[in-house]
């Protein structure tokens, strides 16, 4: 079943060829992790997706609240029986036009389909995990490069690169060769005491599970958090890389190339991420 601007249908539900998502990726998505009919990290889904809006010069309807969304999420969640274990919900917001590069309208109409998922909170994966660069393409650092868009053939090709090299993710760079993120995370690079995530300036994805792991750092004694630009030369002089995203929570690398890589960071906050959902 799937929540189709408000009703609740069949998932065989069609969409119109001339949907504006599905014909110029004039779409935002959200990606959300919902635990026992909460919805973890709500608000920071929200704002994130009402500043996208935004930059999208989409017009927010009046009725599109905080609250809303939640009952929304929560409701598709229920109609498909997964209110007593934890699920992946995805919330699609396009613009309900016709009209060619310029709509005709700006109204907007939304769909979320859920999938039922094991975890319900977050478990470290400890198992093998190998990236490397993918560099056919590159990102633009621009602000659209932040947002959560349907435009995403970069990472549909890279993802498929990956599968072909027998890889488990890959690492993508902006136009000044910048390690921006992986194909589906953002990435944290640990030097000793020093984590670095590249910046939201350099393209890479405001991902919310990204600011959780950053204000848990900036909480946690002994480790010194930085936004800045992370070079590939960086990646094989690190103790340790994980990557980042709300549906697996940290996820260690690890081997790059040729170097291989300690969880002892992801270890240790993996633990006070589920303390902050808890406490939540």
């Amino acid at each position: 079943m799937i929540n189709f601007n408000g009703n609740i249908l069949e998932s065989n539900k069609k969409l119109s060829l001339e949907n504006r998502g599905f014909a110029y990726g004039d779409a935002l998505f959200e990606t959300i992790k919902v635990s026992h009919s909460k919805v973890l990290f709500l608000e920071d889904h929200y704002f994130r997706l009402m500043a996208s809006m935004r930059i999208m010069r989409m017009e927010i309807p009046m009725n599109f609240t905080m609250e809303y969304m939640e009952e929304q999420i929560l409701m598709t969640i229920e109609a498909n029986g997964f209110s007593k274990s934890a699920a992946r919900a995805k919330l699609t917001v396009f613009r309900d036009s016709d009209g060619l590069y310029t709509p005709n309208s700006n109204d907007i109409g939304f769909i979320i389909s859920v999938k039922q998922i094991n975890d319900e909170f977050y478990v470290l994966n400890d198992s093998f995990y190998e990236v490397d660069l993918f560099k056919d393409y590159y990102v633009s650092p621009s602000l659209l490069s932040t947002l959560k868009t349907n435009n995403k053939a970069l990472n549909v090709v890279g993802s498929i690169f990956a599968k072909e090299n027998k890889l488990d993710n890959c690492l993508i760079l902006n136009t000044n060769k910048h390690v921006i993120e992986a194909l589906n995370s953002n990435v944290f690079v640990v030097k000793g005491n020093i984590i670095k995530t590249p910046p939201i300036t350099d393209g890479c994805l405001k991902g919310v599970m990204r600011k959780q792991i950053i204000d848990i750092l900036k909480k946690t004694e002994g480790y010194e958090i930085i936004e800045a630009s992370v070079s590939p030369f960086e990646l094989q002089k690190a103790d340790e890389i994980f990557i980042t995203n709300v549906i697996t929570g940290i996820q260690p690398i690890s081997k790059y190339r040729k170097k291989l890589f300690s969880s002892d960071v992801s270890k240790k906050l993996i633990g006070k991420l589920n303390v902050t959902i808890r406490l939540n």
